[in-house]
This record gives structure tokens, C-alpha cells and sequence, in this order.
């Protein structure tokens, strides 16, 4: 829960000396003056992302590098400027050594900026790390300890480059050119006797120590991170791995719905068949009868006549045959606005050549357009599954009642209920279960109601069985959601 804005008099109770003295400031200076440094810290990240490196590792790395190495390439000669002019220690015989070695490290840094700037990210920062260390081995070797007690803090940064950006077989190389440059700047201070030698061994070998407490540090930070980095790109891998199973899971589902459908298609055609003969013979015999009836024709009008039954005979013929092809095809659903009640009526004669010569069908449809959007021939499939299933509950005859009406403004609800034995009560939890079946091995899949459920739930509708009793017949109720917005079709 968000918490309650707070009133005008608490915020003003609420602000600081600090808040009061910026809105003084803002009141003082215009917006462009404040806005300014922001502007201006986003044009120097750009600046410093805006490299030509492939690597997306280097890429992230580059910007950090580029300001470690902008310190390196100016930070030196500020502490060799202040160390001039800014003490009152004497100037020491190798200091001027070490000078030179810090100026070439500092135009070396900035040498590697401009590598980097060009793409050249790990030749650059490999070709810094070696030139540094053989710089301050010969420094050291050269100078002694106590001329380079002013680079210490510098010296630690190389560690942390070496480490994070290239890894750790580079972080222990320089911290052993660390080690040879310490021991070897300790006998230079013994040669020169500027330390007893206790002293100066004694003091490389505390520094040494430091800077192995520093790479140990670095050591197991950069393991960590690159542990949890492999860590996380086998995370990785492993839901890319899972997202393509699941993709080839949800590809499978969809191939296997599709056929379950057609199936569904081709068992209701199968059913019409017997239907279907009976009506293309009813056809038949009437073109043979108008072909006939204008053989024996005396006059043309009688002739005529004729030939336009035998025209009107096979135009209904075909419409037939069409209308059986086009819900037999295996076409993707495709949703669409339309008159569930208008759809009905023209499927009547599908649905009468379902239920069979034995059986009727009686229709209780509203006159006023009752527009639903889903799939029209889905919807169609789903009527002629629970005409088959009334069909087989009344194989000695009976009716099929198909009854529909408005309910709340909002939902269209269709009653479909059959004269049958109706559903016994320890089946009534099963019938829509896929593959359940009561009906003998070659009379059916099972299949017809938990598909006909599955698409008008997919619809955002509902198909339920009504409670009965089993001498009352089966009286199974759909739910649809009304589409006022649909622009019905024909």
C-alpha cells in the first residue's frame, strides 16, 4: 500500500537547511545554468561509451579503463609537481630516475586512451601492463625504494586493472613484477648506502606483503565475480534451453489441437454421410423426375418449367456439397464478429442430417441479431458434437431442442437438450473428460464434448451440464459473451 501524501504544512516541516538553500539557488539561477553540469556528465559518458570495441565485456569495461588510465596519464606528474614545489624534502640522487619512468607510465596511459578509443582494448591494456611492469623493475633497480614512496598508491592501481580487466594470470604477473621491482629497489638502496641492508629488505618484504594482501583481495573478488558471471550465463543457457523446449511444447500442443479438430471435422462429416445420402437420393430422384417431366413436356413453358426444377435440384445439391466441404477443411480458426442465431438457422440442415431421420430438431432462436465473436465454424463444430451426442441418446427417435436467448444484456446462453436416457449420475463428472466414452470401440473418440468445451472456453464462454435426473434427458447449457462491437457478417 502506497503511503499517504503528506499535506503541505508537513512537506514544508520536512525540509532541511540544505533543500531551503537549493530552492534559494534555483530561484536565483535559470533552469539552463542548473542543468548545465548534468549535461555535461551525459555528454562525457557518451564520450567515453562511444568506442569501436566488439567485445561487449571490453565495451563495459572500456569507460572505466579510459578514466583509470586519464588519472594515470595526469594524476603522476600532479604528485611530481607538488613534490617539487610543494615540499621541503631535498631532491634525492634516483628521484630524478624515477621521474622519467613516472612521465613515460603517465604518456604511456594516455597512448593506451587513444588504443581504446580505436577498438584496440585488450592490445592496449596488455601492451600498458607489460611496459609498466618492465618500467618499474628497471626503475626500482635503478633508484631504490625510497625514491618511489610517492607512487605507492599508483602502484596498487595496477593490480586492480590487471585483475579486472584481463584476469588472474595478469593480476599475479604484475604482483610478481612488483615483488622483483621492491627487491631489486632494496639491494639498489643497499649498493647506494642509502639503507643498512636489513632495513631495506625489511621494508620490500613489508611491502611485499601489502601488495599480496591487496592481490588477494582482488584475487578472490574477481574469482567471485567470475563465478557468479558463469553461474549466471549457465542460468542462462539453461532458460534459453527451456524457453526453446517450451516453444517446441506449445508448437506440438497447437499441431496436436489442430488435428484433434480435424478429427473432430471429419467425424461429424462421417456422421452427415448417411444424412447426406438420403438427401442427394431425395435430389436425385427429382432431377430424374423433372428430366421426365420434360421429355413429356408439350409446350415450352412446361419444358421450361422442367429444366428450372432440375436447375433449383442440383443448385441445392451443391450447396450442399459446398457447405459439407467448407467445414471440412482444415482451415486455422480465425475469429469473427456474426448472428449466433442466423448461423443456426443456416446449419439446421447439417444438424438435422446429424440427429438422423429418427430423430427432430426444434429451434427456439430470438429474431433480434445476437452477435458473438469467435470462430464460426468452431461454433458450428461445437453444435453438431452435442447433436451427435443426442443422436446417440435417442437411437430409437426423439427431439433435439436448440433454445437460445439473452441473459443480464450481456451473455448469450444456448440450451441444447435431448428426449435421451440423460447422463447417470457417476458419469456426470466425466463426461467431459478427453478419451472418456460409453459407446462401443467404432462409435466415437471421446473427444466431441471436451473439445467442444475447450473452444468455447477459449471463447471466453462457458459449456456446462445441467443437474437431472437420468429419466429427464441431457440438457447441456453454452455461455458466450455478447459482441456488441461486432460488425456481423453474412
Amino acid at each position: 500500500m502506497r503511503a499517504a501524501t503528506p499535506t503541505i504544512a508537513s512537506r514544508s516541516r520536512l525540509l532541511t537547511f540544505g533543500e531551503l538553500r537549493g530552492r534559494a539557488f534555483r530561484q536565483s539561477f535559470p533552469s539552463s545554468t542548473r542543468e548545465a553540469p548534468g549535461m555535461a556528465r551525459s555528454g562525457i559518458r557518451q564520450w567515453l561509451q562511444a568506442t569501436r570495441i566488439d567485445d561487449p565485456v571490453d565495451r563495459r569495461n572500456a569507460p572505466m579503463l579510459q578514466v583509470v588510465l586519464l588519472a594515470l596519464g595526469t594524476l603522476p606528474p600532479v604528485l611530481w609537481l607538488y613534490r617539487i614545489f610543494g615540499t621541503q624534502i631535498p631532491w634525492r640522487p634516483g628521484e630524478t630516475v624515477s621521474l622519467s619512468a613516472s612521465l613515460l607510465i603517465s604518456s604511456i596511459a594516455l597512448w593506451s586512451v587513444m588504443l581504446i578509443r580505436r577498438g584496440r582494448f585488450q592490445w592496449a591494456i596488455r601492451q600498458l601492463m607489460l611496459l609498466v611492469a618492465v618500467i618499474l623493475v628497471v626503475s626500482y633497480a635503478l633508484t631504490g625504494l625510497g625514491a618511489h614512496v610517492f607512487e605507492m598508491p599508483v602502484q596498487v592501481l595496477w593490480l586492480f586493472v590487471a585483475g579486472m580487466m584481463i584476469g588472474r594470470k595478469a593480476l599475479w604477473s604484475m604482483y610478481g613484477a612488483l615483488v622483483l621491482a621492491l627487491m631489486l629497489g632494496a639491494g639498489a638502496d643497499v649498493r647506494n648506502e642509502a639503507m643498512a641492508p636489513g632495513h631495506a629488505f625489511g621494508d620490500a618484504v613489508i611491502r611485499s606483503v601489502m601488495f599480496l594482501l591487496i592481490a588477494l583481495v582482488i584475487d578472490r573478488s574477481v574469482a567471485a565475480l567470475r563465478e557468479s558471471l558463469k553461474d549466471a550465463m549457465a542460468r542462462s543457457a539453461e532458460l534459453e534451453q527451456a524457453n526453446a523446449q517450451l516453444l517446441e511444447e506449445i508448437n506440438a500442443r497447437e499441431q496436436a489441437q489442430a488435428q484433434v479438430l480435424h478429427a473432430q471435422k471429419m467425424e461429424a462429416v462421417g456422421r452427415m454421410a448417411s444424412g447426406l445420402a438420403h438427401d442427394f437420393g431425395h435430389l436425385l430422384t427429382l432431377v430424374d423426375g423433372y428430366a421426365a417431366n420434360a421429355v413429356k413436356a408439350t409446350s415450352e413453358d412446361e419444358r421450361t418449367a422442367a429444366l428450372e426444377g432440375v436447375r433449383s435440384a442440383a443448385a441445392r445439391a451443391d450447396a450442399q456439397v459446398g457447405r459439407l466441404l467448407h467445414f471440412a477443411r482444415r482451415d486455422p480458426g480465425l475469429a469473427e464478429g456474426f448472428d449466433a442465431a442466423a448461423t443456426i438457422r443456416d446449419i439446421a440442415p447439417m444438424l438435422r442430417q446429424t440427429l438422423g431421420a429418427a430423430n427432430r430438431l426444434e429451434l427456439g432462436l430470438p429474431e433480434p441479431p445476437v452477435p458473438i465473436r469467435l470462430d464460426r465454424e468452431q461454433f458450428a463444430l461445437v453444435l453438431l458434437n452435442l447433436a451427435a451426442n443426442a443422436a446417440d441418446a435417442m437411437p430409437e427417435g426423439g427431439r433435439f431442442v436448440l433454445a437460445a436467448r439473452v441473459v443480464d444484456g450481456t451473455t448469450l446462453e444456448i440450451a441444447a437438450g435431448d428426449d435421451g436416457g440423460g447422463v447417470p449420475e457417476p458419469l456426470r463428472e466425466r463426461v467431459f473428460e478427453p478419451f472418456f466414452t460409453t459407446k462401443p470401440p467404432d462409435h466415437g473418440t471421446g473427444l466431441g464434448l471436451a473439445v467442444a468445451r475447450d473452444l468455447v472456453e477459449a471463447a471466453g464462454g462457458s459449456l456446462t451440464l445441467d443437474p437431472g435426473g437420468s429419466a429427464s434427458g441431457a440438457m447441456f447449457r453454452i455461455r458466450l459473451p455478447l459482441d456488441v462491437q461486432a460488425s456481423l457478417g453474412p
